[in-house]
């Protein structure tokens, strides 16, 4: 669940630099001795709407990714007038996935404490990630208490005790084996101590009526997270009555093909719910 963006938008950056300020390395959170921390841009002409991505893939993360796709998604969200916050977490196996989902929790209230300082109104808040990414973006949506305004989950994980179809737990597959220590599983315990941890861990289970209006894009042709995550997840949305759409890219893998547009589709979505 590495995502991987387009590199043609790569040299992009170029432009980019001329039309946005960085704060590099702004410190959201400590703890263990570990400095946890994000990048701030801001464009030219801010909107007081801000997108808080998630910088994710196989619930790794670290500022190498954001050399590599932070281009992408700067070009998108900051030339569209949002502040972004690109949020580095701790990345697994040193860290397990709820740790993470805290982690981010915490960047999240740290940009509504600093909202003054940057501009923006808390009321205009969106969310954002790319699979694993998307997963915390959701994760994040499902918590109250941390309130955002908007999610955007390109090819998200959503219900980790039901992959790709009924009572197939994530780790049933085999390419996900690797997870097994982020995810705190013993593949020897009995079948309920297993679903038990990953239904904590799945976005589904916290859809309520005040779930934020919700974008899934997802690719048709996805071999690494299923459809069916997607499908599974805009169903749960439509039986709480969220505003929700589902928009999936015909082809599209856990690739470039979804992640581009992914991203075109999420500022739209942003502007469409954050700016009205």
């Amino acid at each position: 669940m590495l995502p991987r963006l387009p590199v043609v938008l790569l040299p992009l950056l170029v432009t980019l630099a001329s039309a946005q300020t960085r704060t590099r390395d702004v410190i959201y959170m400590k703890a263990g001795g570990v400095a946890f921390t994000m990048d701030v841009l801001k464009p030219a002409k801010p909107n007081k709407a801000a997108v808080v991505f998630m910088v994710s893939g196989g619930w790794m993360s670290d500022h190498s990714m954001l050399n590599s796709f932070g281009p992408a998604i700067e070009k998108v969200f900051v030339d569209g007038g949002f502040t972004v916050f690109e949020v580095v977490h701790g990345a697994q196996p040193r860290f397990k996935v709820a740790e993470i989902v805290e982690q981010v929790r915490t960047a999240v209230r740290f940009v509504h404490a600093h909202a003054a300082d940057y501009g923006i109104d808390t009321n205009r808040v969106g969310v954002s990630g790319i699979s694993s990414g998307a997963h915390l973006s959701l994760m994040i949506a499902g918590s109250p208490e941390f309130p955002v305004n908007a999610v955007a989950a390109i090819a998200p994980p959503t219900d980790l005790a039901n992959w790709g179809k009924p009572a197939f737990v994530l780790t049933d597959e085999p390419q996900m084996a690797i997870f097994f220590p982020a995810l705190g599983i013993d593949p020897k315990a009995p079948r309920s101590d297993i679903e038990a941890p990953l239904r904590k861990l799945s976005p589904i289970t916290y859809v309520n009526p005040k779930f934020p209006p919700t974008l899934i894009v997802h690719g048709d042709d996805d071999k690494i997270v299923p459809l069916q995550q997607a499908q599974a997840m805009d169903q749960a949305l439509a039986k709480a009555g969220v505003e929700h759409k589902l928009e999936v890219i015909p082809g599209g893998g856990h690739d470039d093909k979804t992640f581009g547009p992914g991203l075109t589709k999420a500022l739209q979505w942003f502007k469409e719910k954050l700016l009205k």
